[in-house]
């Protein structure tokens, strides 16, 4: 194949591929290295942007040999890409998955799991084909004209999304594209999307490949420590503080910091509340452990938070539900020690305590730096006493019996029960992250996977799945072995459920609970306490002479008989005094499957007026200032006195 020494004459999506094959991540923790295969497959869907460039490739090296670059199918783009992150959260951002399309709809579909991924600083390889960089067929289908910037594409959408973003005109560009891209992908501080886009005849075009590029490469992931300095600093202010708390975000997860901060809480009886990102940081029941914390935190944690006056953030970038909307401390004097890896987080509210650093490392320095120091007794006696507190409320909503229909806290205790130890479930938009991140008692690091930075509805089935890939190479490889439990509601499923026929197709046995709310449950809740009478939140029939949405009929929407057409083993749970019983019993039914069964979903209904209990907290969603309604009026007040609470949280 070569033309001259040194050099292979292949095509540009050959080399891609190729190149992908050889890279791979180098990570070193507690002395030990790690080495992983940092693209172990490719996602794509097929079209005239990619069918004889990327498809092409894929399949000579499939025949050549189908560990060289590993094909998965898809059912839509944007679930290719939410696999993608379920699998690199999962491996701790290590590894991640490379995905293809078409020019067009197959490309903008991609966008919401691009940004889903930027938001959530995960890493996904983005490759959507573009058009004509000759333009030698000009306009091709599904081209994009703008007059004002004729090389303007749907692509360039990618720009803002992405945190890093190419387009290879030429194959020459290739190198530097790929280098770049990849050093991003591989950055704890930068990753997310690394979006490079690829013209669909340049994809096709041959040139000199030089053998270095095709060379295995390692990125050893930088994990950088903590200056001295900062450390000292933020040592002193430690011990000078009557009340700290720590916030702990994935940051501390993705660092494999756990254990560093379980032995700095318990040389310091510092609590720790967490973020949604950080839930497994400690087990539910560790002494130093409040919970989650914010909007849809537990009492202790947001109690122990409206006193503190030291905040010490680990690898948390503080988004409003951590923060309450900047209503959950309001300590006059409180100040932040912020440790991250990324300075956009580690400067954040104002601190003059930046740590910018891998929070393991920081961690340890401060363990060093603090010996001797804990916090008084007070401190911790409230601890022990808000944690009672919450606890004997979640056991109370987890062992309440609704009938009918269970309230969706029953739904969430039954499901905990049947899990093990080290099962994962997974979740992301609607009401249940909210009442997932107070109540769900997690036992494993690994064990809490809600995708809450963007919130994406329809994330919860193929990101799942991208877990239980995860999961299965980790048992694989001598790991631990890991049921995943996708909890997901009727509004979301609706959104993406195609991934369904992903999981049929390899026989991957997901195990879903499917939530009948008969509408969006956490809208229609958020709409009646800002006046709006869950409006427009129902599934209901058209109501012709009020054009409403609000009285009809319910639907007779069957989604267990959906899943059953997609090839999906469906479990009934129906309705009566039984009901929580059955769906624990179901779960464990499901879990005793043996692997290679396929997707196991289970249908329960629940009744959507039944709240979680109160975080006692607030999240700050606008309310109308002027209205005819009562309940708008009265919204605004509540509205109002809870504004009043708002802090600029500098320090």
């Amino acid at each position: 194949m070569g033309t001259k020494t040194g050099t292979r004459r292949i095509t540009v999506a050959q080399a891609v591929v190729e190149y992908l094959s050889k890279q791979y991540t180098v990570d070193t923790v507690n002395g030990v290295d790690y080495r992983e295969r940092l693209i172990p497959g490719t996602f794509g869907i097929f079209g005239h942007g990619n069918v004889a460039g990327v498809g092409q490739a894929l399949k000579q090296y499939q025949q050549l040999d189908p560990t060289i670059m590993p094909y998965y199918q898809g059912r839509n783009e944007q679930a290719q890409v939410h696999q993608a992150v379920g699998y690199a959260r999962h491996t701790r951002r290590r590894q991640t998955f490379a995905i293809s399309t078409s020019i067009g709809p197959g490309s903008s579909n991609l966008l919401t799991g691009a940004a889903l991924a930027t938001t959530n600083r995960l890493p996904v390889l983005l490759l959507p084909s573009d058009t004509f960089a000759t333009r030698a067929a000009d306009p091709v289908l599904q081209q994009l004209e703008q007059p004002y910037a004729y090389d303007i594409t749907v692509n360039d959408a990618f720009r803002p999304l992405s945190k890093f973003f190419d387009r290879v005109n030429r194959p020459e560009q290739l190198f530097s594209a790929f280098h770049h891209g990849l050093r991003v992908l591989t950055d704890p501080a930068e990753t997310g999307a690394v979006t490079i886009s690829l013209p669909q005849d340049v994809q096709a075009e041959a040139f000199d490949v030089p053998d270095e590029f095709l060379a295995e490469r390692e990125w050893r992931i930088r994990r950088p420590d903590a200056d001295d300095q900062d450390i000292a600093r933020a040592a002193a202010a430690i011990r000078a503080a009557k009340r700290p708390l720590v916030i702990a975000g994935g940051g501390v997860l993705y660092a494999y910091a756990a254990d560093e901060l379980a032995r700095f809480v318990e040389l310091t009886g510092i609590p720790v509340g967490n973020t949604q990102a950080g839930v497994g940081v400690l087990p539910w029941d560790h002494a130093q452990s409040l919970g989650a914390i914010g909007s849809t935190g537990t009492t202790a944690a947001n109690a122990i938070a409206a006193e503190a006056d030291l905040v010490i953030g680990i690898g948390t970038r503080y988004e409003d539900f951590t923060t309450a909307s900047r209503t959950a401390f309001q300590n006059p004097d409180v100040k932040f020690i912020n440790i991250n890896v990324a300075a956009i987080d580690a400067y954040k509210h104002g601190t003059t305590l930046p740590i910018v650093a891998d929070a393991r490392k920081a961690l340890a320095k401060l363990n060093a730096a603090l010996g001797g120091y804990r916090v008084g007794a007070d401190l911790e006696q409230k601890v022990a006493a808000e944690k009672q507190r919450w606890n004997t409320t979640v056991d109370e909503v987890f062992d309440t019996r609704h009938t009918p229909l269970p309230a969706q806290n029953e739904i969430i205790g039954a499901t905990s029960r049947a899990m093990d130890a080290k099962d994962v479930v997974i979740c992301a938009a609607g009401s249940l992250p909210g009442d997932l991140h107070k109540m769900w008692r997690v036992r494993d690091p690994f064990g809490y996977h809600v995708e809450y930075a963007y919130s994406c509805m329809g994330y919860e089935i193929p990101g799942g799945l991208g877990v239980k890939r995860a999961a299965l190479a980790e048992a694989a490889n001598g790991g631990t072995q890991r049921d995943v439990v996708v909890m997901v509601g009727d509004g979301s499923y609706l959104m993406m459920h195609t991934e369904l026929v992903t999981a049929v197709a390899e026989r991957i046995k997901l195990i879903v609970v499917l939530i009948q709310n008969h509408g969006y449950a956490s809208i229609g809740s958020l709409s009646e306490s800002l006046g709006s009478q869950r409006f427009g939140t129902q599934y209901r029939a058209l109501n012709q002479e009020q054009h409403s949405f609000d009285e009809g009929d319910t639907l007779p929407v069957d989604l267990a008989l959906n899943a059953e057409s997609l090839g999906v083993k469906v479990i009934r749970v129906e309705p009566g005094e039984k009901v929580i019983a059955e769906l624990e019993q179901a779960i464990r039914d499901a879990k005793a499957a043996p692997e290679g069964t396929g997707p196991i979903l289970i249908h329960v209904e629940s009744d959507p007026l039944l709240d979680a209990p109160s975080s006692e907290s607030w999240w700050d969603v606008p309310v109308s200032q002027v209205s005819e309604l009562d309940s708008t009026k009265q919204a605004f007040q509540t509205y109002t006195d809870h504004k009043a609470r708002q802090r600029k949280l500098l320090g």
